[in-house]
């Protein structure tokens, strides 16, 4: 087995290591690290949960030491950006690294103001980041290292032009790394128009599941799923999470999970982030047994020891199924993926065998609970009738004429008529 003081690390970095009780490298780290630390560019390709973030920090850290340049590194959403931006101040508190991160729903006040005290690393989402470009508060001209993590999540929401547009800002003689569990035909086009040369490290095939990782599939249909879902939490007693496909099945889902007797949270983009950062730090503390999540937590959820991802939806691209399962079985731990297919969605199952090259058990529905009396459908429907109700209640109120106190005359209209005139009558 390989330790962390044979892959060229400086020994400051290897006594905060030590510290940390970091020891033995994953094959990422002991693959990337070496090649990193060289100066060469890097397309790192691992699946979720196996190390990619030191893969990349620690060779960063090392080389800005070195050289005095600034890091750079954008990720796609902002929990992934605030995960980051704790493993970098852990390792690079101690000899003085200040980081500034830069994500939407903060502050752009203390951002500014973060990057006044000249930061070493700069953490954030392409969006923020080119706000603060053309707002003329952020100046990239000294950036000596640039990382892309999850790059193909970035292009995924959009993010192509943004990305062009700030590696425009970076200097070209840099060195790139780029890191992903996936790596389609976008993302090498990236890296052959904006890398010089990048060494191609690879400890697992595009579309690989951790091998510790049990998945199962269970054919459900859909108004039988929060029946399902009940008996599963009576079933497995650790932290689960659970992914929709839209922010409103979350919120709908976490309110029948509630019901159920559990403790849940939400996170989805309607919230706002101290309200995501609240949901987050409940879940990792373990004042929320259950977090229910959109695609946007899927690589942003950095949480141990979680006992069983649950797809009540499927996603969209066979791709995510890969990085929900990887937030299970994180770090060589064991882990359970459950996921629920409608009779009508086989397809999406061909495609995910397709992706991870091997067939998936599909088990036999075991007898479910009966119905709850509220059920999650129910909550929407009464939303509905709510808010209906309150738009018919509200017109009605605005449309009314006042009432004037008992026995007062209505007072009479006279003006707009002239003198002596009879006032028109409308038939």
């Amino acid at each position: 087995m390989s330790s962390f003081a044979s892959l060229g690390l400086v020994p400051s970095i290897l006594k905060v290591l030590d510290r940390l009780k970091f020891t033995v490298p994953t094959p990422i780290q002991e693959k990337a690290i070496p090649v990193a630390i060289a100066g060469n560019d890097v397309v790192g390709i691992a699946q979720t949960g196996t190390g990619k973030t030191l893969a990349f920090s620690l060779p960063m850290l090392q080389r800005l030491s070195q050289t005095k340049k600034k890091g750079l590194v954008m990720l796609p959403t902002r929990e992934l950006a605030i995960q980051v931006d704790e493993a970098l101040s852990q390792i690079g508190g101690s000899f003085g690294i200040r980081t500034a991160i830069l994500i939407g729903g903060a502050s752009m006040y203390h951002q500014h103001m973060q990057l006044k005290k000249n930061p070493h690393v700069i953490i954030g989402t392409p969006g923020r980041i080119m706000d603060h470009l053309e707002q003329k508060t952020l100046n990239l001209q000294e950036v000596g290292v640039l990382v892309l993590d999850e790059a193909d999540r970035m292009l995924d929401m959009g993010f192509a032009p943004q990305l062009n547009k700030i590696m425009s800002h970076v200097p070209k003689d840099r060195q790139t790394m780029l890191f992903s569990a996936t790596m389609p035909a976008e993302i090498m086009q990236i890296a052959s128009k904006h890398m010089k040369l990048p060494v191609r490290v690879e400890v697992a095939q595009q579309g690989t599941v951790a091998e510790r990782v049990e998945q199962e599939m269970f054919i459900v249909d859909k108004r039988h799923k929060d029946q399902l879902l009940d008996k599963l939490l009576e079933e497995y007693k650790g932290t689960v999470l659970v992914f929709s496909r839209t922010k409103y099945g979350a919120k709908k889902i976490c309110r029948a999970i509630r019901h159920m007797g559990h403790t849940a949270a939400e996170i989805h983009s309607n919230l706002s982030l101290s309200q995501r950062k609240r949901s987050l730090a409940g879940f990792k503390s373990g004042d929320f047994r259950v977090l229910v999540a959109t695609d946007i937590a899927a690589r942003g959820i950095d949480v141990t020891n979680i006992e069983v991802v649950v797809n009540y939806d499927l996603p969209e691209n066979a791709e995510d199924y890969v990085h929900r399962v990887g937030r299970t079985g994180r770090a060589g731990k064991q882990g359970r993926a459950i996921s629920f297919i409608t009779p009508d969605q086989r397809f999406k199952l061909r495609a995910i065998e397709r992706l991870v090259r091997m067939p998936l058990p599909v088990s036999p529905l075991p007898v479910l609970p009966a119905a709850r009396a509220v059920t999650s459908s129910d909550y929407i429907a009464r939303d509905t009738r709510i808010s209906h109700n309150h738009r018919r209640t509200t017109f009605q109120h605005t449309r009314s004429p006042k009432r004037k106190p008992f026995g007062q005359k209505p007072r009479q209209r006279t003006g707009g008529h002239s003198a002596g005139r009879k006032p028109r009558v409308h038939l």
